[in-house]
């Protein structure tokens, strides 16, 4: 491994949505109106926020209790619907592209990690010009949905990275339950979809509550 590699983690993965990309009310709000279209009570804020990172489908299901299964295909159908509509409106949160650039310039290894689709996240890193900071990324539908650490593993494996030298950063419960499976250190962000009471039982390293405090710290700890 070359000497200009950095103090702590060699990779560091980030999740999308909440974490990267300023997308949570969207995504909440297009989750109820597909459950609303085919006929399912409303989910709370909270229940439709709660299952953001994970796989769609799963997702769907979890914050849909009532929708029966046969509407399960329906159900993908209109939340891809309302998403696509507003897939415009989504932009990186400020901060986020000169953090990136900072932690490339010290030679670490990014990567993604996400429940969106490749073919979702294929479309947004085209639509920011991310393509190129990226070193990897998998998602749910290539691998396996979160909180499950078979993203986590693929991407160590990839790179030749220890579980010790690998960092994952997201804004839910998923993301860091995910790292702990795969046996990595995390950093949550308090400003995506679960509020971060939640996450010190999973034992981040740190919870960021600003892309700059994120900064601060990765740049300092990482």
């Amino acid at each position: 491994m070359p000497s200009s590699r950095p103090r702590q983690f060699d990779l560091i993965a980030f999740d999308w949505d909440g974490t990267l990309f300023d997308s949570t009310a969207i995504i909440t709000r297009c989750i109820q109106r597909a459950v609303v279209d085919v006929g399912g009570q409303e989910p709370s804020r909270e229940a439709a926020s709660y299952v953001i990172g994970m796989a769609l489908m799963p997702a769907l299901a979890h914050a849909a209790p009532d929708v029966p299964a046969e509407k399960y295909p329906a159900l993908g159908e209109r939340y891809r619907h309302h998403y696509i509509a507003h897939q415009n409106d989504i932009s990186l949160f400020d901060g986020v592209l000169p953090l990136l650039h900072a932690l490339k310039a010290r030679h670490h290894w990014l990567t993604v990690a996400t429940g969106k689709s490749r073919h979702g996240l294929n479309e947004a890193l085209r639509d920011v010009d991310l393509r190129d900071v990226f070193d990897g990324s998998r998602t749910a539908d290539e691998t396996a949905g979160k909180p499950s650490p078979l993203m986590l593993h693929e991407l160590m494996r990839e790179f030749g990275v220890e579980p010790e030298r690998t960092l994952m950063i997201g804004d839910t419960t998923h993301d860091l339950q995910m790292a702990l499976n795969a046996g990595c250190a995390s950093v949550g962000v308090s400003y995506g979809a679960h509020e971060p009471e939640a996450f010190h039982v999973l034992k981040p390293r740190h919870v960021a509550h600003s892309v700059q405090d994120l900064h601060d710290w990765l740049l300092q700890h990482a």
